[in-house]
């Protein structure tokens, strides 16, 4: 497994699948990839019904979703993986690839989340009401959360072109239809 220093792309990182097996990314060699750091009790969760249609509607040309649990942000993702996989696939009927719960910032970090936040730092939550909520709240516990490239909240997404490079970073604020336009710009 690269470190996120040594890394040149994405696949070179091995993560965990939901039973604990190593899974190379190299496998997505090709493809554009949404990883996406998830919970299932968070304001957010509901985004897995757009990213479950985005799957639907992409994934024949090209498009993979790469699902990664993470119970750092309030202890949203509580559970067991098993627990968490049936809960998507019940309520969100979510198909595309879910992973084992990670850590995304802090000294338990994977190393590919350190390779995504390195590539793409934050740079805002953009307009709106829950921007300006996530913006309030992220103050309250630093006030200098903003100048850190440390995943905010559930439901940051990364955008991989098809040779493993990280072109975007999607805050969970980010409209769903933004990112869907695109990651439809990635696949033609």
């Amino acid at each position: 497994m690269a470190s996120a220093l040594s890394a040149q792309s994405v696949y070179d990182f091995t993560v965990k699948d939901m039973k604990g097996n190593d899974v190379s990314l190299s496998q997505y060699k090709g493809k554009v990839l949404l990883i996406v750091n998830t919970a299932t009790e968070c304001g957010f969760t509901p985004q897995y019904e757009a990213l479950q249609a985005m799957y639907d509607k992409f994934k024949d040309k090209g498009l993979e979703i790469l699902d990664f649990p993470c119970n750092q942000f309030g202890g949203q993702a509580p559970g067991s993986i098993e627990e968490i996989h049936q809960f998507c696939t019940l309520k969100y009927k979510t198909t595309f690839p879910q992973f084992g719960k990670i850590d995304v910032n802090g000294e338990n970090e994977s190393p590919l989340y350190t390779f995504l936040k390195s590539k793409q730092t934050f740079r805002g939550f953009g307009s709106g009401d829950m921007a300006q909520k996530m913006d309030a709240m992220l103050k309250k516990q630093d006030p200098d959360y903003a100048s850190k490239s440390d995943i905010k909240w559930n439901f940051t997404k990364f955008l991989v072109d098809k040779e493993g490079n990280v072109v975007a970073r999607f805050e969970p604020t980010a409209s769903m239809n933004f990112v869907q336009n695109v990651v439809s710009s990635k696949l033609y």
